[in-house]
């Protein structure tokens, strides 16, 4: 096995299935020559040809347009935006067109996009690049959401979205690209949409969380377990769907839980999360379920980010809160 960053994972699982399907065409702002703006598609335009791995125009909007066109055609693409704080230029075409193919031509149509995009705080980004906007996608139906935590997650991950018929939001936080390696697999392999995976083993309590704030929630559990507490770590890898079963197994199973998420609180889907554990285990439950997230303000300048981003200390207070209540 080779041991891969994030972006290097996503990089291999681009090429496997550039190279299985030449249906497969990748495209967006720089994708091609420059190999994106953090080198994910590195290689791939010399390698495949710029028919296949296609700079565009700086416009999501049509960025994502082409996607459908290309989809009812016969095609699966892979349309990167740059950042997805720049996605409300292109909400109809996700929203109002992509989510409602298939049942809008009782499943005659399909739409077997992947939409890329980088998010997510903690490296200093401009206004517009980090806000976590996972929430907007998981609240309409018709639309898959996947945010990797770990380079092997994100191959398998990568290439059962590209390979799905449904459209697929596959979002990929910013500080995990390069943060750390991971033994990967050399070949392909898939890992299921819609399952979520246990990180850690526990007894406890429950911390469920997702992207970048498994990280912290494994800091976290390793802090709370000096303390003589059993923390299970669940990275829901999916967050639309969500993966119910693991989330109420888990909660049954240490009667505990917190939900961690970098999004706002009104934002995400820890309000969700929580709703499905009251609504399906709440006589589990020892003690509320309760949020650890970002502040109801506006993403801050980057000056300001690291006291307004959760983490692994929010999240070890929290937990404890929840234990000894």
């Amino acid at each position: 096995m080779a041991q891969l960053t994030m972006i290097q994972a996503i990089t291999d699982a681009l090429r496997t299935e550039l190279k299985n399907d030449e249906n497969v065409l990748v495209f967006g702002e720089d994708v091609g020559v420059n190999g994106g703006v953090f080198r994910a598609t590195e290689g791939l335009q010399k390698e495949f040809g710029a028919d296949r791995v296609i700079d565009t125009p700086l416009a999501e909007s049509g960025i994502n347009g082409l996607a459908i066109g290309l989809a009812l055609q016969g095609y699966r693409p892979v349309p990167e935006i740059q950042f997805f704080g720049f996605v409300f230029e292109t909400m109809d075409s996700i929203h109002g067109q992509m989510a409602r193919y298939r049942f809008r031509t009782g499943g005659d149509l399909k739409m077997p996009i992947t939409i890329r995009a980088p998010f997510g705080g903690g490296v200093h980004t401009p206004e517009m690049h980090a806000d976590s906007l996972e929430g907007l996608m998981a609240q309409t139906p018709g639309i898959k959401v996947v945010i990797p935590s770990t380079p092997y997650d994100a191959k398998g991950l990568l290439i059962s979205a590209i390979r799905d018929n449904d459209p697929v939001v596959f979002l990929e936080h910013m500080k995990l690209y390069r943060s750390f390696r991971q033994e990967v697999p050399e070949e392909e392999y898939t890992i299921p949409i819609g399952k979520a995976d246990i990180k850690r083993e526990g007894k406890d309590i429950s911390i469920i969380a997702y992207g970048a704030m498994v990280h912290e929630s494994l800091k976290a559990a390793d802090e709370l377990e000096k303390e003589g507490y059993s923390a299970e770590v669940v990275d829901l890898r999916t967050v639309s769907p969500l993966d119910v079963e693991t989330i109420v197994a888990s909660v049954e199973k240490t009667n505990r839980a917190i939900v961690v998420q970098e999004a706002q609180k009104q934002a995400g889907v820890a309000a969700n999360v929580v709703a499905e554990i009251n609504e399906r285990a709440i006589l589990s439950l020892e003690a509320p379920v309760l949020r650890v997230t970002a502040p109801d303000t506006v993403y801050p300048f980057s000056q300001a980010e690291g006291v307004w981003i959760p983490t692994h200390k929010d999240i070890l207070e929290k937990a404890k809160e929840v234990l000894t209540f």
